[in-house]
């Protein structure tokens, strides 16, 4: 069983995360994880911060010589600008008299980092996060669950998808499908060796239309001091049949991905395959028929399931896609009430992206990888990579998938 968890604060010295459960032997280098990290910070609708802010990588524990250990993984992600925010950000107590400097930049959209934050976002943590927690300002509230934490769970995907890839050769691949209102055509699935194609991509995206139109959706939005969602989709190729489980809900692997997805800041809705497509046709136009193949295997004559059906991974690409709203962060700031006088206001904004679409597709990836890993964990087994694949071969030669 694979278990992880990430600790930090946006503004924090470092962001943390721990992977625990991985096998010795898998491959892996600071350069696997600086690689990922990249691929979050790409993607037209970024703001500034993406321009100064460097992901500073360590791994701490559970790597030697370019292989895991068995060991837990630890990764750090150090803040590159930790030094602008020792004062309001220590963790040990501070002469008052230094939160009453400004130390904001002085534009009037920006509250001025020493400042309490009294006055919460419509659509982000802060008021709920202030009420439960019995915070009397939104700073620790906003840190943690600021997106930046996703920077430590793409660090785990990335050692995820290295042990899916070195023990079952499944490979993954993401890209955007909707910004706003615009959708791209209904091309065929893109595969890994897309990606670096996708990485260039301004709005990773393979249709050369679509990239022209989600380009002018977010220019649109920024000129209007607004921000803006969309929809991205992840697709893994190479999963064996048998991944998840039929017997108990929280073990379903379309449970596992649509939780997982969900957790992901500012997602509100999760689809496996043409799900919601699914609920507007009849049920003999929604399921994959199954065909004898040429080669003597099984085949479907569709993939409107996503690659899932009761739950448990059928042997097709595993197709998820994940809606995001738009982020809660909008510079044409939204009313709210100030909870230090009670008064009607203006939201407090803080500098951020138009649009997280970009970096939410590689997000999404390395929390599909992340579960379908803990799918594989739990069925292949083993200490050691050479284990879990001769578990995995011994499995795929019983029911046949093997050529």
């Amino acid at each position: 069983m694979l278990r992880w968890l990430t600790a930090g604060e946006s503004h924090g010295p470092a962001l943390l995360a721990t992977l625990d459960g991985l096998p010795a032997g898998v491959e892996v280098t600071t350069d696997t994880v600086r690689g990922a990290l990249a691929r979050r910070r790409l993607g037209h609708g970024r703001g500034a911060r993406q321009k100064f802010e460097r992901d500073e990588v360590r791994l701490l524990a559970g790597v030697r010589h370019g292989l895991t250990t068995g060991a837990p993984v630890a990764v750090e992600i150090a803040n590159s600008e930790w030094p602008k925010w020792e004062v309001v950000m220590s963790a040990d107590p501070v002469d008052p008299e230094a939160l009453l400097v400004d130390a904001g930049t002085g534009d009037e959209r920006e509250v001025a980092r020493n400042r309490p934050l009294t006055r919460p976002r419509p659509g982000h943590a802060d008021l709920p996060g202030m009420l439960s927690y019995d915070l009397p300002e939104a700073r620790p509230v906003l840190e943690r669950a600021s997106a930046r934490e996703t920077a430590a769970r793409v660090a785990l995907g990335a050692l995820a998808e290295a042990y899916l890839a070195q023990v079952s050769g499944i490979r993954l691949v993401s890209h955007v499908v909707a910004v706003g209102a615009e959708s791209a055509g209904h091309g065929p699935l893109p595969t890994p060796e897309d990606t670096a194609a996708l990485d260039a991509s301004p709005v990773r995206t393979l249709d050369t239309d679509a990239e022209r139109r989600f380009v002018g959706v977010i220019d649109s939005a920024k000129a209007a001091g607004d921000t803006v969602g969309g929809i991205v989709e992840v697709v893994a190729w190479g999963v064996p049949v048998g991944l998840g489980t039929h017997v108990q809900a929280d073990r379903r692997l379309d449970t596992r991905l649509a939780g997982a997805l969900m957790s992901i800041q500012s997602v509100k809705g999760v689809e496996i395959g043409d799900g919601f497509a699914q609920a507007a046709s009849f049920g003999s136009a929604a399921h994959d028929e199954i065909l004898p193949g040429a080669d003597g295997h099984l085949t479907r004559a569709s993939n409107r399931a996503g690659g899932i059906e009761g739950g448990t991974s059928n042997g097709q690409p595993v197709v998820v896609r994940a809606a995001f709203k738009p982020i809660s962060t909008v510079p044409r700031a939204l009313r709210t009430v100030d909870l230090a006088t009670g008064e009607e206001t203006r939201a407090l904004h803080q500098r951020s992206d138009t649009s997280q679409v970009v970096p939410g597709a590689v997000i999404a990836q390395a929390e599909v990888a992340l579960v379908l890993a803990d799918a594989l964990g739990d069925h292949a087994g083993g200490n050691s990579v050479g284990e879990a694949r001769r578990n995995l071969s011994a499995y795929l030669d019983r029911v046949g998938e093997r050529a």
